[in-house]
């Protein structure tokens, strides 16, 4: 079995420099890439095809021929600006299976305003979302971030009007031009869950308390798990909520979370969906007694998950993909 395993950045080479701004997507992205294939090398016969230092001329032929020569392709690109939905394309077009949504979905998911709006009505709760420009006038805090944003990229927190002047001109100097949404900011702990999802079904992951930075900007830096059982309860359910009312589907799926100060959960928000493996992935694996790709396959086949085993933890992870804490056990 060959599988092709597809990073945007680091197929085309971008970010690689410590000093572009791109750079701690680049890390993020390889980190992704180098866990994910370490683990489908471990299975018996199995091989991986990457993508490495090709231009952007050349690297549609070079991700035909990949796709062509593979028995499944796992996509990890930014959802910004197309090139997630874009590539799933390109594996449809080129005959290959994906391990991933179809294209639709992919583009569905990448647009947070139409998520939001989808959420809601399917009950979802979800922050007060729009696409309006921030004045001072807003119910402040709010939150001001792409559309189709990955990686925080140009994401603001507004605690006041005078946040709203200097985020405009910060957006300006960071050289951010496209569409943004203006956001309902809720207090709580940020989490995400993931889902192995295919034709049988969604099946949770262990869920993860976020690691953000302090500074309104939302950067991510890691996160840690498990985490205690009612916030992990609470996850599961409204991720499960989050990822039922969006079909198509398949392989890894992230949720991001707020979870409020409710013990009932009646203060717990979806934050955003990622179709693609993120990089909670990292931390994952390294809780898991089993392979997570292994798994991952058999799900998105139409197979069960069959049984999975967790060691007790806990385990934290910095966006770079370095495990900094592993504590021996293990348990159901």
């Amino acid at each position: 079995m060959r599988i092709f395993v597809y990073e945007y950045l680091t197929a085309l080479g971008l970010g690689g420099d410590p000093a572009d701004p791109l750079h701690p997507m680049y890390r993020e992205g390889r980190a992704m890439r180098d866990a994910v294939a370490d683990d489908f090398e471990r299975l018996p016969g199995a091989e991986v095809v990457t993508l490495g230092g090709v231009g952007p001329d050349d690297e549609r032929e070079h991700f035909r021929d990949a796709v062509r020569g593979c028995d499944w392709t796992l996509l990890i690109a930014p959802e910004s600006g197309g090139v997630l939905a874009g590539r799933c394309e390109w594996v449809y077009l080129d005959g290959g299976r994906l391990l991933g949504p179809r294209a639709g979905p992919a583009d569905f998911a990448g647009d947070k305003l139409l998520t939001a709006e989808r959420w809601r009505r399917c009950g979802v709760p979800t922050p007060a979302t729009s696409d309006r420009e921030p004045t001072g006038c807003e119910a402040f805090p709010v939150v001001w971030k792409p559309r189709d944003g990955a990686g925080s990229t140009a994401t603001f927190r507004l605690d006041g009007p005078l946040d709203v002047a200097r985020a405009k001109a910060q957006r300006a100097a960071e050289g951010h031009t496209g569409p943004m949404i203006l956001q309902e900011f809720v207090p709580g702990r940020a989490a995400s869950v993931a889902f192995l999802c295919g034709p049988a079904g969604y099946f949770p992951l262990v869920p993860c308390l976020q690691l953000l930075s302090d500074d309104g900007r939302f950067h991510y830096h890691g996160g840690e798990l498990p985490i205690p059982p009612d916030l992990a309860d609470r996850a599961v359910r409204l991720g499960a909520r989050a990822v039922g009312c969006v079909s198509g589907l398949c392989g890894y799926v992230g949720v991001d979370l707020v979870l409020g100060d409710a013990a009932d959960g009646s203060r717990d928000y979806a934050i955003e969906i990622n179709p693609r493996l993120t990089t909670s992935y990292v931390g994952l694996r390294a809780l898991a007694e089993f392979n997570l790709a292994e798994v991952m396959l058999q799900v998105a086949a139409g197979g069960p998950p069959g049984e999975v085993r967790w060691k007790r933890g806990p385990v934290r992870f910095d966006a770079d993909g370095t495990v900094r804490e592993v504590s021996p056990g293990s348990g159901a």
